[in-house]
């Protein structure tokens, strides 16, 4: 057992019980996973949010996950486009959208009378635009692994030493960040981006961005599959088209995590740095 391993088990110990904000994602898998070989069954609880931010296969997916561990799961429904910031995509919806996440875990922790509420956030989420960092800590919530200083390979490597099946799983985002900021969002803009990555994915791209623009939709692949997109373009453009997208394009630049904060001034990335 490594450092890194010693001071996360120690770290959930002392934290007596826990709710585990669960995503279906290997960090909070190993987080909970971790959790209940440390504290038990009995004093963990994964909770798993359903939105129209995140698809209902994910959701799903990550009922099934933990259930599938031995956890204790509570699933909740949190309506993130009745907060302002979050309906109209500002450049600090994130911040507000994690707000309420962190809120109803707060809520659900005190009505289980348990100690703390658990993320997954890492090391790596401190390199990026993460306002959702602010959230947590005005909740209160901790995040285990990067108090323990896991990276991503990290928290890959000890995920399949423990035998999680996730271990090597795409990680996923709020789909409000296919759009461009200062959109107004509405279910049915969403619910279109999302059928329109679920296709894809079923095409043979389980990495994939469907970029949102007015009624163009952008795709993003990563770059050693743009040919393979290519061969495919006459059925991807028929069924996008279908969705009611008037155009599909391809970006040659291929895949880019956090496209969108590009976009972003310099003092509004300041705001959450």
């Amino acid at each position: 057992m490594n450092q890194q391993t010693e001071r996360l088990m120690k770290n959930l110990k002392g934290m007596q019980s826990a709710v585990v904000g669960f995503s279906g994602g290997i960090d909070s898998t190993l987080v909970l996973n971790t959790a209940l070989s440390v504290l038990g069954r009995e004093n963990v609880l994964a909770v798993v949010a359903n939105s129209e931010l995140f698809s209902d296969d994910e959701f799903n997916a990550a009922v099934k996950l933990a259930q599938s561990m031995g956890a204790n799961v509570e699933t909740t429904t949190i309506d993130y486009l009745s907060e302002p910031h979050v309906k109209h995509n500002t450049s600090d919806s994130w911040y507000y959208a994690k707000q309420l996440f962190y809120q109803r875990l707060e809520l659900i922790r005190q009505q289980h009378d348990f100690h703390v509420v658990l993320d997954g956030m890492i090391m790596d989420d401190l390199n990026d635009y993460r306002p959702g960092m602010k959230a947590r800590d005005e909740a209160g919530a901790k995040s285990p692994l990067e108090m323990a200083g896991f990276y991503k390979t990290d928290v890959r490597n000890l995920a399949h030493e423990q035998g999680l099946t996730n271990w090597s799983k795409v990680p996923s985002c709020s789909i409000a960040s296919r759009f461009p900021y200062n959109t107004t969002l509405t279910s049915a803009m969403l619910t279109r981006v999302l059928k329109a990555e679920k296709y894809l994915r079923t095409q043979g791209f389980p990495v994939v961005r469907v970029r949102s623009t007015g009624e163009t939709a952008r795709i993003e692949v990563p770059s050693d599959q743009i040919d393979d997109l290519m061969v495919q373009r006459e059925a991807v453009n028929h069924e996008l088209k279908a969705l009611g997208f008037d155009f599909v394009s391809i970006d040659l630049g291929g895949f880019v995590s956090g496209h969108m904060n590009s976009q972003l001034s310099a003092a509004q990335l300041a705001q959450f740095a």
